[in-house]
């Protein structure tokens, strides 16, 4: 089991950023108009779901599970401030843009990184709060982004 664990927290989040890229390339190929939509929203939402993660693990401490409950943890890391999640906050942002797109591939991206985030847990390397609050950074985030662009900017973000 703990291979398992450990193979969702360490690599799971490179099938999620393949799937992402996977899809720009359909879109590229099939839809162009949604391809620059999401390109669009892609460039200015991940960068500012990145900043805000920043801004938080400043604000907000949270030492490791392994450091506060002395035990190994099943992946090995430097003793830092465990929040937000970076794998949590990469996986949950990329599936909320393709959730605006493509809802079903959206739901299976988020599946697989609340995968990765509960993996990340089970090893003993983020508490849950980590891996919720990165999941609130990057939902929130892409979410007012989305709408302030629909709303200021007509179509900016359109999805027909």
């Amino acid at each position: 089991m703990n291979i398992v664990i450990i193979l969702t927290a360490k690599y799971l989040f490179i099938a999620s950023v393949a799937i992402f890229l996977l899809y720009f390339a359909y879109l590229w190929k099939m839809q162009k108009a949604l391809f620059f939509s999401l390109f669009k929203l892609s460039m200015i939402s991940l960068p500012l779901v990145l900043l805000v993660a920043k801004i938080c693990s400043h604000l907000i401490f949270d030492p490791r599970p392994f450091v506060v409950e002395h035990v190994k943890p099943l992946i090995p890391h430097i003793a830092d401030n465990g929040f937000p999640s970076d794998h949590m906050l990469l996986t949950m942002a990329l599936a909320s843009v393709i959730y605006l797109y493509n809802r079903k591939l959206g739901i299976i991206l988020a599946v697989m990184a609340i995968l990765v985030g509960s993996a990340r847990v089970l090893a003993k390397v983020h508490h849950v709060e980590d891996i919720i609050g990165s999941a609130v950074i990057a939902v929130g985030v892409i979410g007012i982004v989305y709408f302030l662009g629909k709303k200021f900017y007509n179509k900016f973000f359109d999805l027909s």
